[in-house]
């Protein structure tokens, strides 16, 4: 990945290589040493995150205000999508969502659960979890008995195979920054087997204006539109739609929502052209 980038503490890196050696190891220390680095990262991030207060505030890191503009940005996005591609949603179609790094259950209580019929959640940090279920417990949240949360898996994303076939939409959001690029690629070629015909990801991300920045603090990393876009293709993945999220803190990350399909997107011939000049432009 030929693209450069910097650290929380303003270092520099030529490429995004010269980062991972650092931070995970290169093919000439040794494999078990190597285990041992990649280990640490993970470890170190889930570490971080259980620190952290099970709330609204806590998950979005004390940003808690954005929630409101978050949901509605992703469910505008996420209707269309749905009348693209499942036109008898509502009707006499049955749809199962994966809720990827749910947290607390905030995207699956506030907008999930509300299109589909069941909802799993995967999270890594077991009092998170806990606080997903206890939330989405019937008796504390109910949009009828035919829209719920069903699974709680306590497994980190790149340990997670879904079953076969199993998932209409698989919803990855503020999570993917905590793997590798090489666990980023094997965690979306495993999870595009659970995927239904027709099914579809929505990654929504921190962009970086350029390159990247590492967080050393909780162990993640915030990659450039350009950068994503190459790890889709080494997944194997299209982007069918892409939106900016609107109505965030300048001081935060710009923020994209990307629909990926496994088929390439048809192309539509247009009778006008449409030019978006604005997008999301702050980064630390």
């Amino acid at each position: 990945m030929e693209v450069n980038g910097l650290d929380s503490d303003g270092r520099q890196f030529k490429n995004a290589g010269e980062m991972w050696r650092e931070q995970i190891g290169e093919e000439g220390e040794g494999e078990q040493q190597q285990q041992h680095k990649k280990t640490q990262w993970y470890r170190e991030g889930i570490s971080y995150w259980e620190g952290v207060e099970a709330s609204v505030d806590g998950v979005l890191g004390g940003f808690g205000t954005v929630n409101e503009a978050d949901i509605n940005g992703s469910e505008a996005f996420l209707q269309t999508l749905l009348s693209d591609r499942f036109p008898n949603a509502g009707k006499n179609q049955h749809l199962v969502a994966l809720d990827c790094g749910s947290g607390i259950g905030r995207i699956t209580k506030n907008l999930l659960i509300r299109y589909f019929n069941e909802v799993d959640l995967l999270e890594p940090v077991s009092h998170f979890l806990d606080a997903a279920r206890e939330s989405l417990a019937p008796e504390n949240h109910v949009v009828s008995d035919m829209h719920k949360a069903v699974n709680f898996f306590c497994v980190p994303l790149q340990e997670f195979t879904p079953d076969t076939g199993k998932y209409d939409v698989i919803w990855v959001q503020w999570c993917i920054g905590h793997l590798t690029d090489d666990d980023f690629v094997s965690f979306f070629k495993r999870a595009k087997v659970g995927l239904k015909p027709g099914g579809f990801f929505v990654l929504k991300e921190n962009i970086a204006r350029t390159g990247f920045v590492l967080d050393k603090q909780d162990r993640s990393i915030t990659r450039s539109d350009l950068y994503f876009k190459e790890l889709f293709s080494r997944c194997g993945l299209h982007v069918y739609k892409s939106k900016d999220q609107k109505g965030l803190p300048e001081e935060l990350f710009a923020v994209k929502m990307y629909a990926l399909t496994t088929e390439m997107p048809k192309r539509v011939h247009k009778t006008r052209s449409k030019v978006q000049a604005n997008r999301p432009c702050i980064i630390k």
